[in-house]
């Protein structure tokens, strides 16, 4: 098996424990093999223990430090009880990546009330609540950094304005947190992935998929991105590199949100994708795609 092909430094964070959450799948998955890859331990965070042993094993098994703690981000007394396990074990957290959260396709005149909450609990509260917790019982005292993904959220997300609104609200989340905790340390960003290939893509309704496979025709680079594209991104910000970035957003997205509609595109050329998570596995989805027009 070959070894993650990251542009960063070997041993940029050795000796450093950080956690991704969500990372039984798809971003967290690549981000966390990166990380490991990179000299760091990687906590795992996630609902699915199984998922979660996976990724573990495969970074054991190429060499990396990684270990399993399943927890629901939305559990407030969890989330500490985690945050104080890590802390024991590895003897603190140096850097976070509030990755874990989902959502489904509907318009907003459909959506149920008790749906609304729970997108945003998934996608906005339970990412607060880790920060927090990560914040209050280590990093106020030691520093660290926390990225936060967020999503192409740009002039509204029709059909998604249940996840729109939570990754907003993280959106202002992080320019807070980065205010207030600055003083202390702690840098907190986010990173918008656009389009990206990945395992979420074959989680969708069947309805979803063409909208989806016709996506890449309003992107002006004319392509879906790939993890690893948006996990370089992630450890960009957690690293000494970034050191005066605080309350800033990379966005991963092809400058999907520049398109306009007085504006035809063109073929795009010369913008080969950059992949270097050599576990990645393509989208059922995509394996029949049609080229872009």
């Amino acid at each position: 098996m070959s070894a993650y092909k990251s542009v960063f430094s070997r041993d940029l964070f050795a000796g450093q424990t950080i956690i991704v959450t969500g990372a039984g799948s798809g971003i967290g998955r690549c981000t966390a093999h990166e990380l490991a890859a990179l000299g760091a331990h990687v906590v795992l965070i996630g609902r699915n223990a199984e998922k979660l042993e996976n990724v573990r094993k495969e970074i054991t098994d190429d060499g990396g430090s990684a270990s399993a703690k399943p927890c629901d981000i939305r559990d407030e007394a969890l989330v500490g009880a985690t945050i104080d396990a890590v802390i024991a074990e590895r003897g603190g957290v140096h850097g976070l990546v509030n990755n874990a959260g989902g959502q489904y396709r509907a318009a907003l005149s459909t959506i149920s009330t008790k749906g609304f909450e729970a997108v945003v609990r998934n996608n906005l509260t339970g990412g607060f609540i880790f920060m927090r917790e990560v914040y209050n019982r280590w990093m106020g005292e030691h520093g660290g950094a926390i990225v936060n993904i967020i999503a192409d959220i740009w002039h509204g997300w029709p059909d998604m304005g249940h996840s729109g609104a939570a990754r907003g609200g993280m959106l202002n989340l992080t320019e807070t947190a980065a205010c207030e905790w600055a003083a202390a340390g702690v840098r907190v960003n986010t990173v918008a992935p656009g389009g990206i290939a990945s395992s979420g893509f074959d989680a969708y309704t069947p309805d979803a998929k063409p909208k989806i496979l016709d996506f890449v025709n309003v992107v002006p680079m004319k392509r879906f991105g790939t993890e690893s594209e948006v996990s370089a991104a992630i450890v960009f910000l957690l690293s000494p590199a970034a050191a005066y970035i605080t309350g800033s957003c990379i966005r991963v997205d092809g400058g999907t949100p520049n398109y306009r509609n007085n504006w035809k595109l063109q073929p795009a050329q010369r913008n080969e994708a950059f992949n270097g998570f050599h576990r990645a596995v393509e989208p059922e989805l995509l394996k029949d795609m049609q080229p872009p027009r």
